[in-house]
């Protein structure tokens, strides 16, 4: 008990209103024995004047939420899921882009930010340019934000930094998204092979979370934005049980028999 948190909620507040005065006086003093950070009182604070009294001789802070106890305890718990998960940092340019977040990676130079900001010219938001802090809050779900220093910010080589928020107003950025597509931006190689058909999925692991990836060829005159936008709708429509590639190639027997 020592070092934790205590929630009083109806049940336990119920159990105490049932104990005769002595009984309760000795739970009381038995409860605030322990070395307890704080004491929450939710639901019922019928007890507030006899546990104040309490904890009040321990030197033990009371808190209390207007609400249910089960209310309280979900969202801490969902809180501290987040906020303790484990964490990593990667050099890209995270948007939300029809909702869903589009981590742009690549080499430096190669157009990340350029592709970002054309993004958000389009209606999408910007959530971080240059450095992305990722939380993994569950096996399946990754969130990414940008630090307090650089939030809103993109550097445009040639011209230097701008603030989206600014320029574009409070709907063109976002505090922080799910990751669930990474776009890895290489320059074009005429004898490197990349993925016509899409049939094959590319994974990239961050913090143990496998992420679909896209390896995207850049060569002057491609428009990344658009391309972006494409692989957001794709990933979305594929989660919703359509799979272009795999519609081609079952109305092609040539495609089927492989």
């Amino acid at each position: 008990m020592d070092d934790r948190i205590q929630v009083i909620g109806l049940s336990e507040s119920a159990y105490i209103k049932n104990l005769t005065s002595n009984d309760r006086e000795k739970a009381l003093t038995q409860l605030f024995s322990h070395d307890i950070p704080c004491v929450i009182l939710g639901d019922d604070v019928t007890l507030l004047t006899e546990v104040i009294k309490a904890a009040t001789e321990r030197g033990v802070p009371i808190l209390s939420y207007e609400g249910a106890t089960s209310e309280l305890l979900s969202e801490a718990m969902r809180w501290l899921q987040v906020e303790l998960a484990p964490r990593t940092s990667m050099h890209g340019v995270l948007v939300d882009v029809y909702g869903e977040g589009v981590l742009i990676i690549g080499e430096s130079g190669i157009g990340k930010s350029e592709t970002a900001l054309e993004l958000v010219k389009r209606g999408h938001r910007l959530v971080a340019d240059d450095l992305v802090e990722i939380r993994r809050a569950s096996k399946i779900t990754l969130y990414g934000q940008s630090p307090d220093k650089l939030r809103h910010l993109i550097e445009l080589r040639g011209i230097g930094i701008v603030n989206i928020k600014e320029l574009y107003g409070a709907g063109s950025v976002k505090l922080t998204q799910g990751i669930t597509i990474v776009v890895n931006l290489v320059h074009w190689h005429k004898d490197g092979e990349y993925e016509r058909l899409g049939l094959n999925d590319e994974y990239i692991d961050i913090l143990g979370n496998n992420v679909v990836c896209h390896t995207i060829p850049i060569s002057p005159g491609r428009n990344t934005a658009i391309i972006c936008e494409a692989a957001a709708i794709n990933y979305r429509q594929r989660q919703l049980g359509y799979n272009a590639a795999k519609e081609l190639c079952s109305s092609i027997p040539a495609f089927s028999k492989n």
